[in-house]
């Protein structure tokens, strides 16, 4: 590929930088371990500040998709997956953001009845049917998170829709349901057999847990969903700004 930037562009030099290393690390070499060029070296080939490169890289190191070592160089963060508290996105804007291409293991669609929990949030009769969305997700090599997704009864979902495509993107462009609001709770534990099984570790083995309760603008209830995370390939950071 072509190392080279628009210094005629709007676009900041830093984000020209950062953009064009994005696309660096897809390339195969780099994937397989080779390091990329150090920051001097790639802000003379780009005529440009040694610091400007440096920005480019912080902000990779910071979102874990690279690893800076000391005296060695920088190359590709292992292959943890790492999502930030900071921005909402989809799951799978997430991962497209981060150049990860998710794949769908497996996808299974299916009615149930709700239980306590679920009615809560939902407001809606125990026992009531509603629909469940279950996907294993991961990268190209194995699976790393199994979701489960219920959707209150008024959205009008009938089961028969393309789950491959971003859901919060069906959810709007489809139904007209607008997503603005997620709140999370986050905690660690063991797998166990069942969630073991699908993730493919041992019963023994920590995963993360995340449960994320999501609403339309109006603070209406959309979707209750449960994720299920292996602990040795996904990071979850989370920032905060301190008001002065």
């Amino acid at each position: 590929m072509k190392i080279v930037i628009d210094h005629k562009s709007l676009v900041p030099l830093h984000a020209q930088v950062e953009a064009l290393v994005r696309e660096m690390i897809k390339q195969p070499e780099y994937r397989n371990g080779a390091f990329l060029p150090n920051e001097m070296s790639l802000a003379n080939q780009l005529g440009i500040s040694r610091n400007t490169v440096r920005q480019a890289f912080n902000k990779l190191v910071y979102e874990g998709l690279l690893l800076r070592k000391k005296g060695v160089g920088t190359r590709i963060a292992d292959s943890n997956v790492n999502t930030r508290a900071q921005n909402w996105l989809s799951f799978s804007q997430e991962m497209r953001g981060a150049g990860i291409e998710i794949i769908n293991f497996d996808l299974k669609i299916s009615w149930t009845e709700s239980n306590d929990k679920i009615s809560m949030f939902f407001d809606i009769p125990v026992g009531k049917k509603i629909l469940k969305l279950e996907r294993l997700r991961g990268r190209d090599n194995y699976p790393f998170v199994y979701f489960v997704s219920y959707f209150h009864p008024r959205i009008g979902l009938t089961g028969d829709e393309d789950f491959t495509r971003p859901l919060y993107e069906i959810l709007e462009k489809d139904y007209s349901v607008i997503v603005k609001l997620s709140k999370e709770e986050i905690c660690a534990g063991l797998a166990g057999e069942e969630i073991g099984n699908t993730l493919g570790i041992g019963p023994d083995k920590p995963i993360l847990i995340r449960k994320r309760f999501v609403y339309d603008p109006g603070g209406r209830p959309v979707e209750y969903n449960l994720g299920y995370y292996r602990a040795d390939s996904f990071t979850y950071t989370i920032e905060s700004e301190r008001e002065l």
